[in-house]
């Protein structure tokens, strides 16, 4: 995911930084300062893993400076939407079944109001687009029915929705409002997270996030996962040995082969 494909989604694109002190009460009163709003744990990370994870943030920045999420969208509905079809296929196809199903039901309502079968020749391309079918209309129903039809701005709201899961609802939150409450972790992240030396090969997908949590400012997780995104889509891929003369890659990637590797 890296960039907004229409002009309009500047326009409820948040700032990046968010203050959660007086956004949400304390959860976890073992979390590091500026963590305890999260609902799960955080151990703290040690200063040689920090000083590491900010080398790695300062090189992708430099490589990758105007990441953004790929999936074409104009509003957060559209954004949800496109994020619950991306499950099992690419960025690249979503955008390209899309244009056709945001032109057709152009509200939250249009799908409300629509039957998963109407929806489905529009998402048929993607696979598993019945499910997706039916995930987009229920979503979108509940947004309309328990939300007023805007798209909730908090985690909890989010995964009561049909469809939506931690992934998603930290796409959604930190592309389309500027939240930041969690790390997003899809296939390319946990494995540069791993490769790069940022959690165990053994990690789940939930330690992975609550690592990265750890180790990254706060108001770098969104920017970062969209840098490590274009990182694993270009340089670092899951087939091995794909990225032994990238200078990122061969300074922290246990992937890379040369020296030079921290």
């Amino acid at each position: 995911m890296a960039r907004a494909g229409r002009g309009s989604a500047s326009a409820f694109r948040g700032a990046r930084v968010v203050t959660t002190a007086t956004r949400q009460p304390v959860r976890t009163p073992g979390n590091p300062r500026g963590l305890r709003d999260l609902p799960f744990p955080v151990a703290p990370a040690a200063p040689a893993d920090k000083r590491r994870a900010r080398a790695i943030l300062a090189a992708l920045r430099e490589r990758y400076p105007d990441a953004r999420c790929a999936l074409t969208y104009s509003s957060p509905h559209e954004l949800l939407i496109a994020t619950i079809l991306s499950a099992q296929t690419t960025d690249a196809n979503v955008n390209r079944a899309t244009p056709a199903l945001f032109a057709r039901f152009p509200t939250p309502e249009d799908y409300a109001r629509a039957t998963p079968d109407e929806i489905e020749p529009y998402v048929r391309s993607l696979g598993f687009f019945r499910n997706k079918a039916r995930a987009v209309h229920e979503s979108m129903r509940e947004i309309v029915e328990r939300f007023g039809g805007e798209v909730p701005r908090t985690m909890d709201d989010l995964l009561t929705l049909r469809g939506v899961a931690r992934k998603t609802a930290n796409v959604v939150l930190g592309n389309a409002f500027g939240v930041n409450d969690g790390f997003v972790v899809d296939t390319h992240i946990e494995r540069l997270s791993k490769r790069f030396g940022l959690a165990p090969e053994d990690s789940s997908v939930a330690e992975v996030e609550r690592r990265l949590c750890a180790l990254f400012r706060r108001d770098a997780w969104t920017d970062l996962s969209h840098m490590l995104i274009a990182h694993g889509r270009a340089v670092c891929k899951a087939r091995g040995w794909t990225c032994a003369n990238d200078p990122i890659c061969r300074r922290f990637c246990v992937n890379a082969r040369g020296p030079g590797r921290s």
